[in-house]
């Protein structure tokens, strides 16, 4: 996912710049730990943009679903006819039925293209202020450096910040959270609609 790549990156070139530091420096830093991807997707913004994107993709799947049955009923249609039609007349309805299972592939990547984009859109608020107030709360807790999690093997618990963000959010806290000037992250991808099954 993008949050976790960016988190990752924020968080060696953090700790690298930490290395030049004098030891002495290195022994005091404070730091702490946040799920940034599971933050997003439990506060209460991000579970309503989960909700509004499975409505989307149920709508969309539903449609593919039916468009892929109506082309399974018409290729067994064409194989119960072969032996009647004219060869030209079966090579039309081959190629016509190519066409439609071409078309319908086409469909499939313009709507996984369509989810990404929703995603993206419905995420990005959310994500800003998520990190206005880790920022916030690394200012509050004297804390040097924060750590997306999923950039480390090992956290003690005492250090993941995660619910403390979750509430901190749902709290109203993001009010006005994210800095004026803050660089747009990018959203985490969605998961991409199961590819229609070639009859």
């Amino acid at each position: 996912m993008k949050i976790a790549r960016l988190g990752s990156i924020v968080a060696m070139s953090l700790a690298l710049g930490s290395l030049s530091k004098p030891a002495a420096a290195e022994a005091s830093t404070k730091v702490g730990v946040i799920d940034t991807q599971r933050a997003i997707m439990e506060t209460e913004d991000g579970l309503r943009m989960q909700a509004t994107l499975k409505k989307i993709f149920d709508s969309r799947q539903r449609e593919l679903d039916k468009k892929q049955v109506d082309l399974q009923k018409e290729r067994d249609d064409i194989e119960k006819q072969r032996g009647v039609l004219s060869q030209e007349a079966l090579t039309k309805r081959v190629e016509k039925w190519q066409r439609d299972m071409m078309q319908l592939q086409t469909v499939f990547v313009e709507y996984n293209k369509e989810m990404q984009k929703k995603q993206n859109e419905l995420t990005q608020p959310i994500f800003q202020r998520a990190m206005g107030l880790i920022r916030r709360l690394a200012t509050q807790k004297g804390l040097d450096l924060i750590v997306d999690k999923q950039a480390v093997p090992y956290v003690r618990s005492d250090l993941d910040l995660t619910d403390q963000l979750i509430t901190l959010y749902n709290s109203g806290g993001a009010a006005g959270a994210a800095e004026p000037g803050a660089a747009p992250a990018p959203a985490p991808a969605p998961a991409p609609l199961p590819a229609p099954k070639k009859p």
